[in-house]
């Protein structure tokens, strides 16, 4: 059933908004009315272009138009959209204006004026006609849409000449019909204006800070003088020691700084529970992850990273980057520290494996089709984390809703760490570290050379070569094999697995050059909580 179906849309009343000349548009849904008010002109609201910015696809519900709004049941369906206004509906580069959404209370009248002219008697008399008004309910506005901010900057598609002179070039830039390739061969100045050119559309008192006070003894930081942009602060270090795969000698103890930094946070019991329990964790396992700690002890983010340069320092290259080792202990010199090696899985997409990204029943965090300009999505106010908070260990997460005990309030899933057959990765990306494949045939290929290692290598470690190319292509084989069953209508062409593993294994081996040209590259997106450059930058 269409969408269409469950929504009535109307333009029942177009009625004055007080002494603004504005006007204001309703129509019905599911839920009541909900009204547009635009402090605008109408001129000829039947000439207004319905359609001309809709896109309206398939499926869709119709738009309801007013001074070329153009409201779709999607930004109803989502409150933290704003709607949409341009004035010049039929121009591309348009920057609208955006109205906020507001819960309201009132009602919709359909109000009817009828004269009727009495019959003159007296040619010079002059006789008013009869004027009654009638009134009819016809619902109750819950929701309403409000222009209240200013228009963005506009920036026409013009080119001005050597005598001054402006030149339109919408009749070059903009393919109205299918053209020759004359047309995209034609030498024009460069126009290509930004989506938008503020990310306010409200007017705010900027209040110029005064100098800051320092303590005494306070030191600038060093700032280069080449990269200047953007400088708001110096970025907080929290002291943690990094060490490459080439350096001879590991620490053995941390930084005075990180020390003196816990004990300024560790200012109740929990905080001194949650530090013994890190370093019982160490003791088990030398080499975490940060995802693993955080799926096996309860601890606020913040504190965590504080916490982390107090017992382990982190490598930032070779078979154990991106993650954090118990001080005194160096993998490099111990084979049996091949299992705390880290894997970089990333799900492969394409066409030779039988389904494209859009398929993918793991989807990506951030896309270009879902994207929203900044002015378009009225952002909720975040809680901001206070020192109480993290005194009492306490964060946002535990404000709102309903609170989870404190002993797995900030816990995250296995999921985020541990590989098992038969569940899909929360993440297209994983960075799995080798112990946590709790798959048998994994462990296998990971175990072909106990009691022979020789030597550690920057690429592979105290693994055989090319073993992270054969986990990949085993882990690959094994999701692909759970979408074939969860979607099979996406495999019609089905082919034994023993076929699947050979074109894999083959994909994967001579041809493998080709595969990362049609592998659907990937981007990180900011603030991940598995990807490796967003924690160091903690720490740089």
């Amino acid at each position: 059933m269409s969408p269409s179906t469950h929504w009535l849309w109307s333009v029942q009343a177009l009625v004055p908004c007080g002494e603004s000349k504005g006007i204001q548009l309703c129509w019905s849904c599911p839920t009541g009315l909900a009204g547009v008010e635009n402090s605008g002109l109408a001129w000829d609201i039947g000439a207004v272009d319905a359609g001309r910015r809709a896109g309206v696809s398939q499926g869709m519900a119709p738009w309801c138009v007013c001074v070329c709004v153009c409201v779709c049941v999607c930004i109803y369906a989502d409150p933290a959209k704003r709607l949409e206004l341009y004035f010049r509906p039929k121009d591309p580069y348009c920057h609208p204006v955006c109205a906020n959404r507001f819960p309201t209370s009132t009602m919709l009248l359909r109000v009817t004026r009828r004269s009727r002219k009495k019959q003159q008697l007296d040619p010079e008399e002059q006789i008013q006609p009869e004027v009654q008004f009638e009134m009819e309910i016809l619902g109750i506005v819950t929701t309403v849409y409000k222009f209240q901010g200013m228009s963005d900057f506009q920036y026409l598609a013009m080119h001005s000449g050597p005598d001054g002179k402006q030149t339109s070039m919408y009749d070059k830039v903009l393919m109205l019909k299918p053209e020759k390739e004359e047309f995209f061969n034609k030498d024009l100045p460069l126009y290509i204006p930004p989506p938008i050119f503020s990310r306010l559309d409200t007017p705010v008192d900027y209040f110029y800070r005064p100098d800051i006070q320092h303590r005494e003894g306070y030191n600038n930081p060093q700032v280069s003088g080449e990269n200047l942009i953007g400088l708001s602060r110096a970025r907080r270090p929290h002291n943690a020691i990094f060490v490459n795969f080439d350096d001879e000698e590991i620490p053995t103890k941390p930084l005075d700084a990180a020390v003196q930094n816990w004990k300024k946070v560790c200012t109740n019991p929990v905080d001194k529970k949650v530090e013994e329990e890190l370093r019982k964790l160490f003791e088990v396992r030398p080499v975490w992850s940060r995802n693993a700690v955080k799926a096996n002890i309860s601890v606020h983010p913040d504190k965590l990273k504080v916490l982390l340069p107090y017992l382990a320092y982190y490598m930032l290259t070779g078979p154990w980057r991106s993650l954090w080792v118990r001080f005194g202990y160096d993998p490099r010199k111990h084979p049996e520290a091949k299992i705390y090696q880290v894997l970089d899985f990333r799900i492969r997409c394409g066409m030779k494996y039988g389904y494209a990204a859009t398929d993918m029943p793991v989807k990506a965090k951030r896309s270009t089709y879902n994207y929203s300009l900044p002015i378009t999505v009225k952002k909720q106010g975040s809680h901001t984390v206070s020192v109480h908070d993290l005194k009492q260990g306490l964060g946002s997460a535990g404000t709102s809703g309903a609170k989870k005990p404190p002993s797995s309030r900030y816990k995250l899933k296995e999921s985020v760490y541990i590989f098992r057959e038969g569940a899909l990765p929360p993440y297209r990306q994983m960075f799995y570290q080798l112990c946590d494949l709790n798959v048998e045939s994994l462990q296998k290929i990971i175990h072909r050379n106990d009691g022979t290692e020789s030597e550690c290598t920057e690429r592979d470690g105290w693994c055989l070569a090319k073993t992270s190319d054969d986990l990949r292509d085993s882990m690959s084989l094994m999701i692909k094999q759970i979408i074939r069953s969860t979607r099979p209508a996406l495999f019609s062409n089905t082919t034994s697995s023993e076929d699947g593993k050979e074109q894999l294994a083959y994909e994967s081996g001579e041809d493998e050059d080709d595969e990362e040209e049609e592998e659907e590259e990937f981007k990180p997106s900011d603030g991940s909580e598995n990807e490796m450059e967003t924690e160091i930058l903690d720490y740089v």
